[in-house]
């Protein structure tokens, strides 16, 4: 049924592409919409995120390859109150409480260094399986309302976003009528809440239950064949922060799995 309404809507759109002028293009953004409506989260991504990745250490190494020592929040927009509740870290105390994962939550997992295999889970979920401390992240599309209890990976609602150039494909294409032949660009935007609270670095960096985060993934590929996932990600907290922690990231692709080593979350 929702192919032969779009088959319709397209027609219409042909036959009044000439006496309608700037009309034309509020059309083509309609059809776009319901095309992507009518797809699964799989079907729809702009590109391949699917693969085994390996973070690269390219900034913040000495914040990001070692433990700093305690009190050092250096470019961590922390208030009074989380500079006060950094300056209490004790990972003998977390070890003793069995919360060692806390770490390696979502607002700081993907700094630390590890590999990451993501494959889609079924259609509309992406799966994220994590080396550094064996932890599974999860991407629902659509929006999806929290479940279940807090977690250190949360709840993570996730979206396609395309670039603002498929109406002008579709109106200057020529020969081009389906919307499936039009090749489409974009990024993934993923927002995390949900969250049970944990540390934005090893040294007990904190972030609170309120946290949310959003993530943005765009795939970078070279001339020589090597891609890149550039992850940029935003943080805010209005319990210990008092502004956005953002930050940069960057996964190579591997070939294949066989330098994963999954390791046990440790508390220092």
């Amino acid at each position: 049924m929702e192919t032969t309404q779009l088959k319709t809507a397209q027609l219409k759109t042909a036959r009044h592409a000439k006496s309608s002028g700037g009309a034309i293009v509020v059309s083509i953004a309609l059809l776009a919409c319901s095309a992507a409506n009518a797809q699964s989260a799989r079907e729809a991504a702009p590109f391949d995120i699917t693969g085994h990745w390996v973070s690269l250490i390219t900034d913040d190494w000495v914040y990001r390859m070692i433990t700093p020592a305690r009190g050092d929040y250096s470019y961590v927009p922390l208030n009074a109150e989380g500079r006060r509740v950094a300056d209490t870290w004790d990972p003998a105390r977390d070890a003793a409480a069995g919360e060692e994962c806390k770490a390696y939550a979502a607002p700081a997992i993907m700094r630390l260094p590890s590999r990451v295999h993501i494959t889609w889970q079924d259609a509309d979920t992406l799966q994220l399986d994590i080396d550094a401390g064996i932890q599974t992240r999860l991407f629902r599309f659509g929006a999806a309302t929290p479940q279940g209890a807090r977690t250190w990976q949360g709840w993570s609602n996730a979206d396609w976003e395309f670039s603002g150039n498929i109406d002008r494909q579709l109106v200057f294409g020529g020969a081009r009528t389906s919307l499936d032949a039009v090749p489409r660009s974009g990024s993934l935007r993923v927002d995390t809440s949900h969250l049970r609270a944990g540390y934005l670095r090893k040294n007990g960096v904190p972030f609170s239950e309120d946290a949310f985060m959003t993530e943005y993934y765009n795939l970078i590929v070279e001339d020589d064949g090597n891609q890149y996932l550039v992850i940029q990600t935003f943080v805010d907290d209005p319990a210990y922060l008092n502004g956005h922690f953002v930050r940069t990231l960057q996964f190579k692709r591997e070939p294949d799995g066989s330098k994963r080593q999954p390791m046990e979350c440790s508390a220092s």
